[in-house]
């Protein structure tokens, strides 16, 4: 058997060792639950063991040492407050259960705020017996209430990473009890108390090796996914290709059997569709790669986790895209639920501070509404680019829905930008030029289009002002028939 002397040793290096090991993990992946897990070690490593006679609540409540006041007690508030913020960084609360995170955001800061003033007031005054009176009466029950809170929500999540915090603080909770109650000698007390917290902070260091294997294991995947999807759009612009040749060929097949006129109106409709998809299939790589750049910084700045969230997001947007080239027409739904994406991804570049607003008139069916897909990016486009990138902040992107009658649908894009004058200055003033093709080859889809309907479509630019004339943005209203 191990002298206690010895053991205790080994704990204390056992503890420093997890201290140590995972600051320097801090370092390596810049992710803040290696920062305050390794301070929660060291907090602990630096504890006292508890006593059986008495209790450290007893102690807090009674006593106006100012060692103990100023040094024990803190940094039973600092290790315990910890504990929450590396639990709720570890299992990602703040994407999975925003409102908790929220609630739990707000107490660590009330705690530490707390404390602050305490140490300040007892240290001016002389009066210690405050601390170890707010530590007994607010601090241990609300921690308690947050920790049992906590526990629950992390119960109904769906992490494989719960079971190692559950079970982890389970186990020291029972050591911890067994040690402040039990009246056995203190070596006993000591050796399994110190146990429970082998065992709780083992679970704790497998949590994080499991944490870091899913975000490799999710990064890999999107990779994969990425790669598939940008060779089948490859293989889907050969496609569209060969199929023009083919079409080509087939036209001038059927010039020989039809007269001159009909042939000529027919060959114009539907060498324009043609037009139509060989641009579409172009437009796509354009749209992937300013998709992309969103989300190249954070993997320059090793944001895994940011990085991979909008990878899946960004997967999601490949696969609509790559479905909506091979139709014609999609609803109004779809189009909606694509743009709603790409504002997302786009929205990465501006630190999520453009603000954009859907708006859908009520009982209207959008399943049911057709348009040309993916009509609606370049409008979209233009406004973030050249209307809300030059703002420094309140940066509001709207659009919004109606169908005023049977006969059209009416979409209307608004921003809060700089304009199209001052945007047209800022182009001229810089070197290299770009000539944008994408609203020419909007109203070109649109015109192939209302080719089929009774009603014809507009596009109708409106420069925005306040009363003192100043420019306060730019709207664009698509009237696309429906009938």
């Amino acid at each position: 058997m191990i002298p206690f002397e010895e053991f205790t040793l080994l704990f204390a290096g056992f503890l420093i060792t997890l201290a140590v090991y995972h600051f320097l993990l801090y370092f390596q992946h810049k992710d803040n639950v290696y920062l305050y897990y390794s301070l929660f070690i060291f907090l602990i490593f630096t504890a006292n063991y508890p006593e059986t006679t008495n209790s450290i609540f007893a102690d807090a409540s009674n006593s106006n040492d100012p060692y103990f006041q100023l040094l024990i007690i803190p940094r039973e508030w600092l290790y315990n407050t910890l504990y929450l913020m590396f639990a709720k960084t570890l299992v990602e609360l703040h994407i999975f259960k925003s409102k908790w995170n929220k609630v739990l955001n707000m107490s660590i800061m009330i705690y530490l705020i707390l404390l602050f003033i305490m140490m300040l007031y007892a240290g001016l005054t002389g009066n210690y017996f405050v601390i170890g009176l707010v530590f007994s009466y607010f601090f241990s029950p609300t921690i308690a209430v947050l920790a049992l809170g906590s526990f629950y929500v992390l119960y109904t999540m769906d992490t494989p990473l719960k079971y190692y915090i559950l079970i982890g603080s389970s186990i020291y909770l029972v050591a911890a009890e067994y040690a402040f109650f039990s009246s056995t000698d203190f070596q006993t007390v000591t050796v399994i108390f110190s146990i429970g917290i082998i065992i709780e902070n083992i679970l704790f260091s497998l949590a994080l090796g499991q944490k870091q294997k899913i975000i490799l294991q999710e990064k890999n995947k999107s990779q994969f996914e990425l790669i598939n999807q940008l060779k089948e759009n490859e293989s889907l612009r050969e496609t569209v290709q060969n199929q023009l040749k083919q079409d080509l060929i087939l036209l001038k097949e059927k010039s020989k059997n039809q007269k001159l006129l009909t042939l000529k109106e027919k060959a114009d409709k539907e060498l324009a569709e043609l037009k139509i998809t060989s641009l579409r299939s172009q437009m796509n790589p354009h749209f992937i790669f300013n998709s992309l750049n969103s989300i190249k910084l954070y993997i320059i700045n090793n944001e895994k986790e940011n990085a991979v969230y909008y990878l899946n997001k960004f997967s999601k947007l490949i696969r609509k895209i790559l479905t909506s080239t091979r139709e014609k027409e999609i609803s109004l739904a779809d189009e909606l639920e694509t743009m709603e994406l790409y504002v997302n991804i786009e929205n990465i570049r501006f630190n999520n501070e453009i603000d954009y607003i859907l708006k859908i008139e009520k009982g209207l069916n959008l399943d049911t509404i057709k348009i040309p897909s993916l009509i609606l990016q370049p409008f979209i486009e233009n406004a973030i680019w050249h209307g809300l990138s030059s703002k420094k902040e309140n940066k509001k992107l709207s659009l919004s829905v109606e169908k005023p009658d049977n006969n059209f649908i009416i979409i209307v894009i608004k921003d809060n930008g700089i304009g199209r004058k001052k945007s047209a200055l800022l182009k001229d003033n810089k070197l290299y030029k770009k000539d944008s093709v994408g609203i020419k080859l909007t109203e070109e889809r649109l015109s192939n289009f209302a080719k089929d309907y009774q009603n014809n479509y507009s596009i109708i630019f409106t420069d925005l002002f306040d009363n003192g004339k100043t420019s306060t943005g730019t709207q664009v209203s698509l009237r696309i028939p429906t009938e």
